[in-house]
């Protein structure tokens, strides 16, 4: 156990605490069992370990672990975390918990038979707690990390401190405050470094590797991460890999099942279930059509990749379009604390309220003329103009 505590003060020592993400101050730390889920790569370990540093420093009454640690091939959890408690352990940081097969029952064990000991637990965006081996969804509050919005790039690489805005003012105050945000800075040229090299955290450390590090974040969530959690062979993974190759060079992917069934070899009911897995780890989003029903078993309207890294990483085509880029972007910002439908007229359909028309400077309303709370989204424009809109500023919503 004293290496697990070396290894633990040399993490927390060495983590820097002068960016945090959103996601630290919607966290009710006070919370005695917490879980945190989200994409690899998308700064949970870093996450947690500042929150040990603001709050305990290197005090031995906290402790850092990761069950990819080789001590769990033949220590189980449960006792690492009773020997810590005996010696006046009382928050216990869990990370990696996918990787250590039963996560789930020990740690309903230990907050069961602990009252006084928090648990801070961080696993992958696939995990689906009410199918764990024990009931944590009533105990555990659980938050999902999202990758970097363009906002936080924008505070990470400048000396800017912006705040997130809602989508009502986004809607109704766009005017005023692009010119605010765009004061001392040329917004659109950070804004192509970010759809580019700038939606995970890593790229501080990986400027030059970073495609590189993104295939192999991949290929880790598709060959390691995805078989911890569910029950999937070798040929499997090799079907993953090539439907979201296949899926990198087509989106936005308008679903045809029998179509992809047909060109990756797959059965519609297995197809399902892999773009079901893919889309829960963050690989690909689905967006139904409004109304339509939910679930693994029924298609969603369109597939695009999660967000406009993973397209630049994986499309082997030589021109990438420019209203997929957009439409990714567009996507990837909302989904986090919006509703989005594909609708007939209009790219997206937002909060069974809000109907929006992705496009590039020159769009216009035509193509949602006649219909209430419809907006243009307009890429290559810093500033907006009545109901048209800068694709740029909803980068701002969390």
């Amino acid at each position: 156990m004293d290496n697990l505590y070396k290894h633990s003060n040399i993490r927390i020592s060495n983590i820097s605490t002068n960016f945090i993400r959103y996601l630290y101050d919607e966290i009710q730390w006070e919370d005695r069992l917490i879980g945190i889920t989200g994409a690899r790569g998308t700064g949970k370990t870093t996450l947690i370990l500042q929150y040990i540093k603001n709050t305990f420093g290197n005090s031995y009454d906290a402790l850092y672990i990761s069950m990819d640690d080789f001590y769990f091939t033949n220590h189980r959890l449960f006792e690492l975390a009773e020997d810590f408690y005996i010696n006046g352990g009382r928050a216990l940081f869990i990370d990696e918990v996918h990787k250590y097969k039963t996560w789930s029952i020990e740690i309903k064990n230990l907050y069961d038979t602990y009252s006084d000991l928090k648990i801070v637990f961080s696993g992958s965006s696939a995990l689906q707690l009410h199918k764990a081996d024990a009931d944590l969804s009533r105990r555990a509050a659980m938050y999902k990390l999202h990758e970097l919005s363009f906002r936080e790039y924008l505070n990470l690489t400048t000396k800017h401190e912006f705040k997130e805005l809602s989508i009502e003012r986004i809607i109704n105050e766009h005017h005023k405050l692009t010119h605010d945000i765009t004061t001392g800075i040329s917004i659109l040229p950070k804004f192509r470094e970010y759809l580019e090299k700038g939606v995970y955290p890593f790229f501080i450390e990986s400027k030059g590797q970073y495609y590189n590090r993104l295939i192999n974040t991949i290929n880790v969530i598709i060959e390691n991460d995805l078989p911890s959690i569910e029950n999937i062979t070798y040929q499997t993974t090799d079907k993953l890999r090539k439907l979201i190759t296949l899926i990198a060079d087509s989106v936005p992917f308008k679903i045809n099942i029998s179509e992809l069934s047909r060109k990756t070899n797959i059965s519609r009911d297995v197809l399902l279930r892999l773009l079901d897995l893919l889309n829960r780890a963050n690989l690909i989003s689905g967006i139904r059509q409004k109304g339509a029903p939910t679930g693994h078993l029924t298609k969603p309207d369109k597939i695009y990749l999660n967000n406009t890294a993973l397209l630049f990483a994986l499309n082997t085509n030589n021109k990438l379009s420019k209203g997929t880029i957009r439409e990714t972007f567009f996507m990837n910002q909302l989904i986090l604390n919006h509703k989005i439908n594909s609708i007939p007229k209009g790219d997206f359909y937002i909060d069974n309220k809000y109907t929006f028309e992705i496009g590039g400077k020159s769009k216009t309303k035509n193509q949602i003329t006649g219909i209430d709370n419809a907006y243009v989204v307009a890429d290559d424009i810093e500033h907006g103009y009545r109901d048209t809109i800068p694709l740029w500023l909803f980068g701002f919503l969390y």
